[in-house]
């Protein structure tokens, strides 16, 4: 742990936020002196966020709860273009409706975990479209890209990673660092904003940024990157084998959203309770040293209080209520997935297919092949078999950590 003073980086450091600082020295102090204004961006891709973008967010709000001001910049401008950090091939272009749409419905989920206001340490929204949009193709080029080298350009992981693979990079794409870069310059000069935070993939663009502001206004930013995050197992954060774990509760049920969390290997638990919940340390200090089965206890605080700030208190609730009637046995949770049928029976592999624990009737037969599908806890491991349909509800699972129920309309 590092020595600051400022109680916004001795808590993200702390909770291990903190992987690259531009000028850990000169941010600290700055923090100790004045509310600092803060920002990070989040493309407008699809309706929701997933997981893989929560610890973005929790840094915007470990911000706002030691007295600094989070901004949240949306993509309404560069997701136009395309980030290509991180990316093996370019991204489908949305229209302007679109982007539009995915904004308004990321917005709620941000309005869990930070407040919204006027005052100095409320969190605000802007659309980098506000200014991208209105810019003027030369005198951009003039002003601000006569600051960017290609040699330097080419060096980034993000365009080096598609140079050697022999994949497309769109010169579309190939604008996003600039586009980024000036971001950075312009909310410094509308917003008097003077950090930026980001994932490590996002080094080089904060780099960029801060040397824009430095070489046009002369202005002195800072920049702080998180670590690469992945799970225990190596996996990304935020994909499963059942698709992205979407924060809006549209995208992805509640139980779900808490089962992602109750699932999290032993090794991960520690970690997750520090960077996504507001459990204090010495409490979480206590979890992460239980062992053998009382790890589970962990595991559903872990759940609780991540699902609780996501989802709500009643969500978090309701779900673990479900899992208690769900792994009791006998009990089948009201908060389930439900498939509702209209005949009097179907086969397991329908069964599996139609509940969406399997996309194809061949993964749903390799499932039930590999011993994955129970029916009512009994394990089925014939493929013909027909599940009958009568008054009471079925529950149907895909291994240990996926339950569904089959009901008859």
């Amino acid at each position: 742990m590092n020595a600051f003073k400022s109680d916004l980086l001795r808590v993200l450091d702390q909770r291990g936020y903190v992987h690259q600082l531009t000028d850990g020295a000169g941010l600290d102090a700055l923090a100790m002196a004045q509310v600092v204004p803060g920002y990070i961006g989040f493309d407008a891709t699809a309706p929701s966020l997933h997981v893989g973008s929560l610890v973005q967010i929790m840094m915007l709000r470990r911000m706002q709860q030691t007295g600094h001001k989070p901004i949240v910049v949306m993509g309404g401008g560069t997701t136009k273009v395309g980030d290509p950090s991180g990316k093996d091939e370019s991204r489908q272009l949305l229209s302007s409706d679109q982007i539009n749409a995915n904004i308004a419905s990321i917005r709620r989920v941000f309005e869990r975990f930070l407040t919204f206001g006027t005052g100095p340490t409320d969190a605000v929204m802007i659309d980098n479209a506000d200014w991208l949009d209105a810019l003027e193709y030369v005198p951009f080029l003039r002003d601000v890209g006569r600051h960017f080298t290609i040699n330097r350009m080419l060096s980034f992981d993000s365009v080096k990673l598609r140079l050697d693979r022999e994949q497309p990079l769109t010169f579309l794409e190939f604008n996003y660092m600039i586009l980024q870069a000036y971001d950075f310059l312009e909310l410094s000069r509308r917003a008097a904003c003077r950090l930026q935070l980001g994932g490590s993939d996002q080094w080089g663009n904060i780099v960029n940024g801060i040397e824009l502001a430095r070489r046009i206004d002369g202005t002195h930013l800072y920049g702080v990157t998180t670590p690469l995050l992945t799970t225990a197992d190596g996996a990304k954060m935020g994909k499963t084998a059942a698709g992205a774990v979407w924060l809006n509760g549209d995208q992805l049920p509640d139980w779900d959203y808490w089962q992602f969390w109750r699932n999290a290997d032993d090794r991960d638990v520690g970690r997750f309770l520090r960077l996504f919940t507001d459990l204090p340390l010495d409490e979480i200090a206590r979890l992460e040293a239980l062992e053998g089965s009382e790890i589970n206890a962990a595991k559903v605080a872990l759940a609780n209080a991540a699902t609780a700030l996501c989802r709500g208190e009643e969500a978090a609730r309701t779900a673990q209520a479900t899992a208690e009637a769900t792994f009791s046995g006998s009990g089948i949770g009201e908060d389930l997935p439900v498939h509702v049928v209209d005949v009097p029976s179907l086969t397991i592999v329908d069964a599996l297919v139609g509940i969406g624990f399997a996309t194809s009737r061949g993964e749903a037969k390799r499932l039930v092949a590999g011993g994955g599908a129970r029916v009512d806890g009994s394990p089925v491991t014939d493929e013909a078999h027909v599940i009958a349909l009568g008054t009471d509800d079925i529950r149907l699972s895909s291994g240990k950590k996926r339950h569904g129920i089959l009901r008859r309309a």
